[in-house]
């Protein structure tokens, strides 16, 4: 028994912001953002396209690459943002309720930005011990660009997150693209070290003043970049091999590499620790960091330029605020024991 990708599809607002934009807005030299930032442009949600609006636009791409009515969808998964169109409130119950899947339940679930991993994980575990559950979405929205305040010099290592949607859907025994194993690393030690300290259940009631600091801030920056420095890359390097190893495989035997996007650095250095070229990945500084949505991006991407083909082996991977690093491996193509 397995569990494969029937359908995936993105969904990108037509707004977007340029690196001569985000030049402007920070002081930093457009060619710095556009090179060593690695952001020539990224979209950016406009008024309407909410969180769940994106989310959903990309779940009808994906059913209708699918072949598949929303009326087939056994459990929806909402693992986009939290940032949503309100809070306390469930975007997979809406997405399900506009596809049409009225048999359908649904939850929503985030690991920040390594939800869409942990998501495919948790999906494939629940099919594969309910019988029920043949056909289920998962569903990404993301526009925390709206948290992101390009005056505080703190956060402009966030300056590429932009906006946008994904959803795969997977199907038990679908006989092609299978879903193998995933890998997971957390550390707590960073929970509070990049916030949005306001509009929590930490200072409640909000005050009026608290919609300008509705954004995120670092409050020891030399401690988070210590931290950070001494831990990113061995964790992203630590999943990959681990989630590798738990499909069986060797970590040679990597074909393509859906990375999330941050700096251009840090994305050749992974291709360089795991003996991968340039052309064995797809570097996204035409979009920027799209959050949840960067790996199913890149396997749009990957797949429309003749990388990624039959009997590649796919190996999504992310990190998200918190932190939490995760990779799931994909055996493109027809499924075979």
């Amino acid at each position: 028994m397995h569990v494969g990708i029937v359908g995936y599809g993105t969904w990108l607002p037509a707004g977007r912001k340029t690196a001569a934009d985000l030049a402007a807005a920070t002081g930093i030299p457009e060619a710095v953002i556009a090179l060593k930032f690695g952001v020539k442009g990224k979209p950016v949600a406009g008024l309407g396209e909410t969180t769940a609006f994106m989310g959903l636009a990309a779940a009808n791409k994906a059913l209708a690459a699918a072949g598949i009515e929303g009326g087939a969808v056994d459990l929806v998964i909402w693992c986009g943002a939290q940032h949503k169109d309100y809070p306390c409130w469930l975007a997979g119950l809406y997405v399900a309720n506009q596809i049409g899947a009225k048999q359908a339940w649904s939850f929503d679930m985030e690991a920040m930005c390594g939800s869409m991993m942990a998501a495919l994980d948790v999906a494939k575990a629940l099919m594969l011990t309910h019988p029920e559950l043949s056909t289920v979405l998962l569903v990404s929205g993301y526009r925390n660009n709206d948290l992101i305040d390009l005056s505080v010099p703190e956060t402009r290592f966030m300056l590429d997150i932009g906006s946008g949607g994904s959803a795969l859907v997977l199907r038990k025994n679908a006989g092609r693209n299978a879903v193998l194993a995933s890998a997971f690393r957390g550390d707590g030690s960073l929970s509070e070290m990049c916030i949005v300290p306001a509009l929590g259940t930490k200072e409640w009631p909000p005050a009026p003043a608290d919609v300008a600091r509705a954004h995120f801030v670092v409050p020891d920056e030399e401690a988070f970049k210590k931290k950070l420095g001494e831990v990113t890359m061995p964790n992203f390097y630590a999943v990959i091999r681990e989630a590798m190893k738990y499909s069986g495989l060797p970590e040679t035997d990597i074909d393509y590499l859906a990375i999330l996007h941050f700096k251009r650095s840090a994305h050749d250095a992974v291709l360089a620790e795991l003996g991968l070229k340039p052309e064995q990945s797809t570097y996204l500084d035409d979009y920027g960091h799209l959050g949840q949505n960067d790996q199913v991006l890149s396997l749009e991407l990957g797949l429309r330029d003749g990388k990624i083909r039959d009997g590649s082996r796919i190996v999504f991977v992310g990190a998200g605020l918190g932190f939490v690093w995760a990779s799931t491996v994909i055996q493109w193509g027809p499924y075979s024991e």
